[in-house]
Protein backbone atom coordinates (compact mmCIF):
# COMPACT_ATOMS: atom_id res chain seq x y z
CA UNK A 1 0.00 0.00 0.00
CA UNK A 2 0.76 3.83 -0.09
CA UNK A 3 2.11 3.75 3.59
CA UNK A 4 -0.01 4.03 7.13
CA UNK A 5 -2.69 6.77 5.88
CA UNK A 6 -3.46 4.48 2.56
CA UNK A 7 -6.00 2.53 4.85
CA UNK A 8 -7.35 4.93 7.26
CA UNK A 9 -11.50 5.89 6.79
CA UNK A 10 -11.36 8.66 3.74
CA UNK A 11 -8.62 7.50 2.12
CA UNK A 12 -9.97 7.07 -0.91
CA UNK A 13 -11.23 10.69 -0.95
CA UNK A 14 -7.82 11.93 0.03
CA UNK A 15 -6.31 9.88 -3.28
CA UNK A 16 -9.08 11.70 -5.56
CA UNK A 17 -8.35 15.20 -3.94
CA UNK A 18 -4.49 14.44 -4.77
CA UNK A 19 -4.35 13.42 -8.19
CA UNK A 20 -6.55 15.94 -9.63
CA UNK A 21 -4.62 18.41 -7.88
CA UNK A 22 -1.33 17.12 -9.46
CA UNK A 23 -3.12 16.66 -12.44
CA UNK A 24 -4.06 20.37 -13.07
CA UNK A 25 -0.37 21.02 -11.34
CA UNK A 26 1.50 19.71 -13.98
CA UNK A 27 -0.63 20.63 -16.91
CA UNK A 28 0.89 24.25 -15.75
CA UNK A 29 4.18 23.15 -15.22
CA UNK A 30 4.99 21.01 -18.80
CA UNK A 31 5.86 23.79 -21.21
CA UNK A 32 8.37 25.63 -18.09
CA UNK A 33 10.00 21.90 -17.67
CA UNK A 34 13.78 22.36 -18.26
CA UNK A 35 13.27 18.97 -20.51
CA UNK A 36 9.71 19.69 -21.89
CA UNK A 37 9.45 15.93 -23.97
CA UNK A 38 10.36 13.61 -20.81
CA UNK A 39 8.28 16.00 -18.48
CA UNK A 40 5.34 15.25 -21.27
CA UNK A 41 6.21 11.56 -20.92
CA UNK A 42 6.48 11.09 -16.93
CA UNK A 43 2.99 12.56 -17.03
CA UNK A 44 1.60 10.58 -19.47
CA UNK A 45 2.61 7.55 -17.96
CA UNK A 46 1.23 8.41 -14.64
CA UNK A 47 -1.92 9.39 -15.93
CA UNK A 48 -1.71 5.88 -17.74
CA UNK A 49 -0.92 4.41 -14.87
CA UNK A 50 -3.99 5.34 -13.22
CA UNK A 51 -6.27 4.51 -15.86
CA UNK A 52 -4.79 1.16 -16.73
CA UNK A 53 -4.13 -0.32 -13.33
CA UNK A 54 -0.23 -1.39 -14.95
CA UNK A 55 2.78 -1.92 -12.75
CA UNK A 56 5.67 0.32 -13.33
CA UNK A 57 7.94 -2.59 -15.01
CA UNK A 58 5.07 -3.14 -17.15
CA UNK A 59 4.13 -0.18 -18.46
CA UNK A 60 8.20 0.69 -19.00
CA UNK A 61 8.37 -2.73 -20.95
CA UNK A 62 5.52 -1.51 -23.76
CA UNK A 63 6.63 -1.70 -27.07
CA UNK A 64 5.52 0.65 -30.01
CA UNK A 65 4.32 -2.77 -31.28
CA UNK A 66 2.20 -3.67 -28.47
CA UNK A 67 -0.32 -1.30 -28.66
CA UNK A 68 -3.59 -2.74 -30.45
CA UNK A 69 -5.78 0.10 -31.45
CA UNK A 70 -8.84 -2.55 -33.22
CA UNK A 71 -9.06 -4.57 -29.67
CA UNK A 72 -11.58 -4.49 -27.78
CA UNK A 73 -13.66 -0.88 -27.55
CA UNK A 74 -11.01 1.65 -27.16
CA UNK A 75 -7.62 -0.55 -27.75
CA UNK A 76 -5.74 -2.32 -25.35
CA UNK A 77 -2.05 -2.78 -24.88
CA UNK A 78 0.24 -5.40 -24.09
CA UNK A 79 2.66 -5.96 -20.85
CA UNK A 80 4.34 -8.63 -19.53
CA UNK A 81 3.45 -9.54 -15.78
CA UNK A 82 3.66 -11.58 -13.19
CA UNK A 83 3.32 -14.97 -13.50
CA UNK A 84 1.16 -17.10 -10.67
CA UNK A 85 3.04 -18.55 -8.10
CA UNK A 86 6.73 -17.61 -9.23
CA UNK A 87 6.12 -19.12 -12.98
CA UNK A 88 7.74 -15.90 -14.68
CA UNK A 89 6.50 -13.52 -16.73
CA UNK A 90 3.50 -13.78 -18.64
CA UNK A 91 1.85 -11.61 -21.47
CA UNK A 92 -1.58 -10.18 -20.84
CA UNK A 93 -4.03 -6.99 -22.15
CA UNK A 94 -4.17 -4.18 -20.32
CA UNK A 95 -6.93 -1.83 -21.43
CA UNK A 96 -6.69 1.88 -22.00
CA UNK A 97 -10.35 2.82 -21.89
CA UNK A 98 -11.54 5.97 -24.09
CA UNK A 99 -9.41 8.12 -21.87
CA UNK A 100 -6.03 6.44 -22.02
CA UNK A 101 -6.72 5.65 -25.95
CA UNK A 102 -7.01 9.85 -26.62
CA UNK A 103 -4.05 10.39 -23.88
CA UNK A 104 -1.86 7.73 -25.63
CA UNK A 105 -3.03 8.88 -29.30
CA UNK A 106 -1.67 12.50 -28.30
CA UNK A 107 1.47 11.19 -26.99
CA UNK A 108 2.24 9.09 -30.48
CA UNK A 109 1.22 11.90 -32.78
CA UNK A 110 2.02 14.64 -30.81
CA UNK A 111 5.24 13.66 -28.18
CA UNK A 112 6.83 10.74 -29.16
CA UNK A 113 8.79 11.86 -31.96
CA UNK A 114 10.80 14.23 -29.99
CA UNK A 115 12.80 11.47 -28.75
CA UNK A 116 16.10 10.58 -30.82
CA UNK A 117 14.98 7.25 -31.44
CA UNK A 118 12.85 5.85 -34.95
CA UNK A 119 8.83 5.82 -33.33
CA UNK A 120 7.81 4.12 -36.28
CA UNK A 121 9.90 0.97 -35.37
CA UNK A 122 7.51 -1.40 -33.59
CA UNK A 123 10.73 -2.89 -31.42
CA UNK A 124 10.88 0.81 -30.37
CA UNK A 125 9.80 1.25 -26.66
CA UNK A 126 6.47 3.17 -26.33
CA UNK A 127 8.00 5.23 -23.09
CA UNK A 128 11.49 5.88 -24.22
CA UNK A 129 14.35 7.28 -22.07
CA UNK A 130 16.25 10.16 -23.26
CA UNK A 131 19.88 8.89 -23.67
CA UNK A 132 20.55 7.35 -26.53
CA UNK A 133 23.56 4.26 -26.41
CA UNK A 134 27.04 5.44 -27.45
CA UNK A 135 27.09 2.85 -29.94
CA UNK A 136 23.96 3.95 -31.54
CA UNK A 137 24.67 7.45 -30.81
CA UNK A 138 27.80 7.39 -33.59
CA UNK A 139 26.48 5.59 -36.42
CA UNK A 140 24.05 8.87 -36.56
CA UNK A 141 21.34 7.00 -37.29
CA UNK A 142 17.60 6.52 -35.75
CA UNK A 143 17.32 2.74 -34.23
CA UNK A 144 14.65 1.52 -31.44
CA UNK A 145 15.92 3.44 -27.79
CA UNK A 146 15.96 2.53 -24.99
CA UNK A 147 12.86 2.42 -22.76
CA UNK A 148 12.48 4.31 -19.46
CA UNK A 149 13.64 2.77 -16.53
CA UNK A 150 10.72 1.92 -13.14
CA UNK A 151 13.37 3.61 -11.07
CA UNK A 152 13.24 6.82 -13.46
CA UNK A 153 9.49 6.70 -13.90
CA UNK A 154 9.47 6.16 -9.72
CA UNK A 155 11.58 9.96 -9.23
CA UNK A 156 9.94 11.02 -11.45
CA UNK A 157 6.57 10.53 -9.91
CA UNK A 158 7.88 11.20 -6.33
CA UNK A 159 9.57 14.47 -7.48
CA UNK A 160 6.87 15.45 -8.72
CA UNK A 161 4.31 15.02 -6.04
CA UNK A 162 6.72 16.59 -3.94
CA UNK A 163 6.49 19.70 -5.48
CA UNK A 164 3.22 19.70 -6.47
CA UNK A 165 0.70 18.14 -3.87
CA UNK A 166 0.17 20.09 -1.21
CA UNK A 167 -0.95 17.35 1.28
CA UNK A 168 -1.81 14.80 2.83
CA UNK A 169 -0.82 12.50 0.76
CA UNK A 170 2.55 13.47 -0.97
CA UNK A 171 4.15 10.39 -1.52
CA UNK A 172 3.01 9.76 -4.95
CA UNK A 173 4.38 6.44 -6.47
CA UNK A 174 3.02 4.39 -9.36
CA UNK A 175 1.98 1.26 -7.39
CA UNK A 176 -0.34 3.63 -4.86
CA UNK A 177 -1.69 4.83 -9.20
CA UNK A 178 -2.40 1.23 -8.91
CA UNK A 179 -4.30 0.76 -6.12
CA UNK A 180 -6.26 4.07 -6.59
CA UNK A 181 -7.21 2.63 -9.85
CA UNK A 182 -8.88 -0.77 -8.34
CA UNK A 183 -10.55 1.29 -5.70
CA UNK A 184 -11.95 3.75 -7.83
CA UNK A 185 -13.02 1.24 -10.63
CA UNK A 186 -14.19 -0.78 -8.02
CA UNK A 187 -16.87 2.14 -6.55
CA UNK A 188 -17.92 3.19 -10.24
CA UNK A 189 -19.32 -0.35 -10.38
CA UNK A 190 -17.00 -2.93 -11.61
CA UNK A 191 -17.15 -6.11 -10.18
CA UNK A 192 -14.71 -7.75 -8.27
CA UNK A 193 -13.74 -9.88 -10.97
CA UNK A 194 -13.27 -7.06 -13.42
CA UNK A 195 -10.93 -5.47 -11.26
CA UNK A 196 -8.81 -8.89 -10.75
CA UNK A 197 -8.84 -8.46 -14.54
CA UNK A 198 -7.75 -4.70 -14.79
CA UNK A 199 -4.78 -5.68 -12.54
CA UNK A 200 -3.76 -9.09 -13.51
CA UNK A 201 -4.33 -10.68 -10.24
CA UNK A 202 -4.05 -14.37 -10.16
CA UNK A 203 -5.66 -14.42 -7.10
CA UNK A 204 -8.79 -12.55 -6.07
CA UNK A 205 -7.54 -12.42 -2.38
CA UNK A 206 -4.63 -10.08 -3.79
CA UNK A 207 -7.49 -7.88 -5.47
CA UNK A 208 -9.57 -7.71 -1.94
CA UNK A 209 -6.67 -6.14 -0.83
CA UNK A 210 -6.05 -3.41 -3.06
CA UNK A 211 -9.80 -2.18 -2.03
CA UNK A 212 -9.34 -1.42 1.87
CA UNK A 213 -10.39 2.18 1.09
CA UNK A 214 -13.42 1.13 -1.53
CA UNK A 215 -16.37 2.81 0.11
CA UNK A 216 -19.09 -0.50 -0.39
CA UNK A 217 -22.73 0.02 -1.07
CA UNK A 218 -24.78 -2.54 -1.15
CA UNK A 219 -28.11 -0.72 -2.46
CA UNK A 220 -26.49 1.30 -4.85
CA UNK A 221 -24.62 -1.87 -6.30
CA UNK A 222 -27.90 -3.74 -6.64
CA UNK A 223 -29.60 -1.00 -8.80
CA UNK A 224 -26.80 -1.07 -10.99
CA UNK A 225 -26.58 -4.83 -11.07
CA UNK A 226 -30.44 -4.33 -12.10
CA UNK A 227 -29.86 -1.59 -14.54
CA UNK A 228 -26.77 -3.78 -16.29
CA UNK A 229 -29.59 -6.72 -16.26
CA UNK A 230 -31.98 -5.06 -17.63
CA UNK A 231 -29.82 -3.45 -20.33
CA UNK A 232 -28.36 -7.27 -21.46
CA UNK A 233 -32.38 -8.09 -21.92
CA UNK A 234 -32.73 -5.05 -23.90
CA UNK A 235 -29.67 -6.19 -26.11
CA UNK A 236 -30.49 -9.92 -26.48
CA UNK A 237 -33.89 -8.23 -27.35
CA UNK A 238 -36.40 -10.16 -24.16
CA UNK A 239 -34.33 -13.29 -24.89
CA UNK A 240 -32.56 -14.88 -21.50
CA UNK A 241 -29.20 -16.85 -21.85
Amino acid sequence: MAGAGASTPGAGGRWRRALGEFSAAGRDALEQARKPVSARRDAVMGKLTYISGVRAAELCGVRIGDLHWESGQWGRFLVNGKGARGSGPRQREAYLFAEGRALVWWWMEEVRGGFADDPGDPNAPLFPSERIPAAVSALNVAAPGIAVTPSTFRHALKVAGQRFLSGPVRDLHPHLLRHAAATHNYERGMSLWEVQKLLGHDRPTTTVSYLATAHADPETASLAAAGRAVQRLRMDKGNLR
